[in-house]
């Protein structure tokens, strides 16, 4: 009986032994699982918050990408009308350089059937001394300058009859050229009139006008073709302070330009 009860004690403290030493084994296993637990916790907390700053900046990059769509779209818009608009100017540029070209053939035919109208002028009235009458080309028009000498007595308006003889053979051309617009200027110097005209004003009207009668009225040239004025003695082409300057003054000019219909048009005129 003593026996067993010596047993049973050893037994009972070798069981004690063992299960302390699990217990203590368990205990350090927990802390070491805590431990672990803890530091997969913060490291969870550390990843979350890695996401959280991760989705931040895709978001921020998103936005990026939409703003930098947005302004390619715009840039897109922006360079497709800069291409209508520059069509559009190259359109315009082209149709200006074709009235360009179109004016500057224009001028070139009016230069061309100046010159052509100087010669047949110059032609028709060779038989007139220069200091009778003088024919030039200025500024695209023909200028007939016919002196005071040639056409009128002093102070007076009516034609002399050979004044009247180089008139037909000016008219002559007018009739064969149409398309020639006539300009009919009266001037004298600047000495004042007596007589029955008012004054240098009335005077060079007065001539000018005669003129347009003549050759209306007896060589039939187109009257709507015709313009008349007096210019006194305001357009001087000679001082008028010597006798020989104004005998230089006291003339009556014909200028004789082409038509410029098609250039209006052209000009949108």
């Amino acid at each position: 009986m003593k026996k067993t009860l010596v047993v049973v004690a050893v037994i009972f403290l070798l069981s004690s032994c063992v299960a302390k030493r699990y217990l203590i084994q368990s205990q350090k296993e927990t802390a070491v699982l805590r431990e672990d637990s803890t530091q997969l916790a913060n490291n969870n907390q550390s990843l979350q918050a890695n996401i959280s700053s991760l989705k931040d900046q895709i978001a921020t990059l998103q936005k990026n990408i939409d703003d930098l769509n947005g302004k390619i779209s715009e840039l897109n818009n922006q360079n497709s009308q800069l291409g209508q608009q520059t069509a559009e100017q190259q359109s315009k540029l082209t149709q200006s350089q074709q009235r360009l070209q179109q004016l500057e053939t224009l001028l070139n035919q009016q230069k061309e059937a100046s010159a052509q109208l100087k010669n047949k002028m110059a032609e028709a009235l060779k038989g007139f001394n220069s200091n009778e009458l003088s024919v030039y080309q200025k500024d695209g028009k023909v200028y007939v300058s016919l002196s005071e000498q040639l056409l009128f007595p002093s102070g007076s308006a009516v034609v002399n009859p050979k004044g009247v003889d180089a008139l037909s053979k000016l008219a002559a051309v007018l009739n064969l050229n149409s398309d020639v617009a006539v300009n009919i200027e009266g001037h004298t110097d600047s000495i004042p009139i007596r007589g029955r005209y008012q004054d240098n004003w009335d005077l060079s009207t007065a001539r000018a006008n005669s003129i347009v009668r003549i050759l209306v009225n007896n060589y039939k040239v187109d009257p709507t073709r015709i313009i008349s004025s007096g210019h006194s003695y305001y357009e001087p082409v000679a001082s008028n302070s010597t006798a020989e300057g104004r005998s230089k003054n006291r003339r009556t000019e014909i200028i004789l330009s082409p038509k410029l219909d098609e250039m209006y048009k052209l000009l949108g005129m």
